[in-house]
């Protein structure tokens, strides 16, 4: 039994809103096609650059860990190159607005992935789907919106944004001095843990005394210096570091 292909119609695939290629098909699709590969190659190109000026100006430069920009840069050139050649067969936008948040909740295995790189890779996907979305406006437009965004986060990772958004943070310190801990030696408790610690006690709140021991956990309450990232101040115990 032989399966014939029906013919390919170029009247009824320009009636149903599709581009008629003009140059050699295979199987009714076009081989080459200049325009949209111009289009492609110049998009991918684009949102590589601005990922790379996200990814490296800002992220890495402000201590941002060297692992994640190898997965923020394949994460953008990826989720780009699904937007854009989905979009060219007329993908409906729930189903794509559906992959961005599939993407945007990911959480890696092996570890749990800072609250700040989870930014960044949210930041790296909106550029992504903007210019792979974004076929039908001016490329002033699309300009403008990538530098938006790459000055918003630039504003926000400034000495200026730092000053904004200071982050009240805390750690849990063993503390030997028990004497100290009384309500009417509180200023003395705060001085000796601000000389011991190097950091400007903003609150604190103490937990458990063992008065065999001499000792009581104490949880110090005090705000990230610039580019400062808590990451275990919380643990108290070498197994759990092991296992972080």
């Amino acid at each position: 039994m032989i399966l014939q292909l029906p013919d390919y119609d170029p009247s009824i695939a320009e009636e149903f809103g599709y581009e008629v290629a003009s140059g050699a098909t295979f199987l009714g699709v076009p081989v080459f096609e200049s325009t949209s590969l111009l289009a492609l190659l110049l998009r991918f190109g684009f949102n590589l650059l601005v990922s790379w000026m996200i990814v490296y100006l800002l992220y890495r430069r402000r201590g941002g860990r060297s692992e994640y920009c190898l997965t923020f840069m394949a994460f953008a050139s990826a989720m780009f190159l699904l937007i854009f050649l989905m979009d060219s067969v007329k993908l409906q936008i729930g189903l794509t607005l559906g992959l961005f948040a599939i993407f945007g909740v990911i959480r890696y295995r092996t570890e749990t992935v800072p609250v700040r790189e989870m930014t960044y890779l949210f930041v790296i996907i909106t550029v992504a789907v903007i210019n792979g979305l974004a076929l039908n406006i001016s490329y002033a437009e699309l300009l403008l919106a990538n530098l938006l965004i790459f000055g918003l986060i630039a504003v926000l990772e400034s000495r200026l944004g730092n000053r904004l958004r200071k982050e009240l943070t805390c750690k849990i310190v063993l503390y030997d001095r028990i004497e100290n801990i009384v309500p009417a030696r509180r200023d003395e408790l705060v001085s000796d843990l601000e000389k011991r610690i190097g950091v400007k006690v903003e609150k604190l709140e103490i937990g458990h005394v063992d008065l065999l021991k001499d000792a009581a956990f104490i949880k110090v309450y005090y705000y990230l210096a610039p580019g400062e990232q808590n990451g275990i101040n919380m643990i108290t115990r070498e197994k759990d570091f092991n296992n972080d």
